[in-house]
């Protein structure tokens, strides 16, 4: 399937993604417990100026402001019934955007989880599932969305369900998961697991990776637990730093040459695709393209040298092996930034 991201990853040995929504939406008002996705129709203006500082800060690909966007969620703002409508406003915007940029710029339709749990477990079916990422899809799609961007998912169940709605869409699409518990996602899936997973569909994603967590050493020690099994490109999307309650708002300690070391870390750990998550704003992005683009590659790194840049593990596991790669004494106070 040729299409804007497979194009751009043919001609490029890096792509640099964007940085956070949420974090910058909040920096320009957005309440906590609002819908973002609301905010495509209520102040456009604002989404349009999200989208903008991506790309003026060098990103090659950005996603939409539709993280939310499924009838599971937006049942929460009594807007289930508009979930075709958001998306598509969100893609259109970004549509826009891109092509007054003068350059190739991959417009990623957001999908995130449905925050519902699955049969067995939970009482979300699989076929409902397919639906709503079906539906969410379909609107990112009518909007102009280059490529589909599943992230934050963390059980194995509900990939299947989305890998089978990109499917009925004949959509481009990649996927991420966030794996913030000792090295696996919530729901238990490991590193090597998503990577085996993703390369099995019969309508695979283009590229497949990491996204949130917990810090910028946690995940590349997740992508080096993909490497091996990796038959797909990889993505990275790191948070800037660890989260700290400052002045009544959460504030993220990564300064912009912290994430430009985890930038170039992260293309030497075998990463294609390369941005950041909660807590990244335009001015890190700036640094990691500078970055990437007058640091040569160079080799896979180990633990320690990922621990000596960006700061320790929070587990002494990669959710694969058992206290073998990075010992306990190694604690989040010691991260740089």
């Amino acid at each position: 399937m040729t299409n804007a991201l497979t194009m751009l990853l043919d001609r490029r040995d890096w792509l640099l993604a964007d940085g956070a929504t949420g974090t910058s939406l909040f920096n320009m008002g957005l309440m906590s417990g609002d819908a973002p996705e609301l905010w495509n129709v209520e102040e456009p203006e604002k989404i349009r100026a999200l989208y903008q500082g991506a790309i003026d800060a060098g990103s090659d690909l950005f996603l939409t402001n539709s993280f939310g966007g499924n009838a599971a969620r937006l049942k929460l703002h009594d807007a289930q019934n508009r979930v075709r409508e958001l998306n598509r406003i969100a893609a259109e915007i970004a549509r826009e955007a891109v092509d007054a940029s003068g350059r190739p710029v991959v417009v990623a339709g957001s999908m995130g989880p449905t925050g519902e749990i699955m049969e067995p477990i939970g009482a979300l079916s699989h076929a409902s599932a397919v639906e709503m990422f079906e539906e969410a899809g379909a609107g990112l799609l009518e909007g102009g969305a280059d490529v589909l961007w599943l992230e934050t998912l963390s059980a194995e169940e509900e990939l299947r369900a989305a890998a089978e709605a990109m499917a009925r869409l004949n959509a481009p699409w990649c996927v991420t998961m966030s794996f913030d518990t000792a090295g696996r996602t919530m729901m238990g899936v490991t590193s090597a697991g998503l990577a085996q997973v993703a390369g099995s569909f019969e309508h695979p994603p283009i590229a497949f990776g990491a996204n949130c967590g917990v810090g910028a050493s946690d995940l590349l020690r997740t992508m080096l637990g993909m490497t091996d099994a990796a038959t797909l490109p990889m993505i990275a999307k790191g948070n800037a730093g660890i989260p700290k309650f400052v002045d009544g708002h959460i504030h993220y300690d990564g300064t912009p040459d912290l994430m430009a070391e985890y930038a170039v870390l992260a293309r030497d750990c075998g990463a294609r695709i390369i941005g950041g998550c909660c807590g990244t704003q335009p001015d890190h992005l700036t640094a990691m393209r500078r970055a990437l683009e007058t640091t040569p590659p160079g080799p896979k790194p180990g633990l320690d040298r990922i621990e000596a840049a960006l700061g320790g593990f929070s587990s002494p596991s990669d959710g694969v092996t058992s206290g073998t790669d990075a010992p306990a004494r190694r604690e989040r106070r010691r991260r740089r930034g």
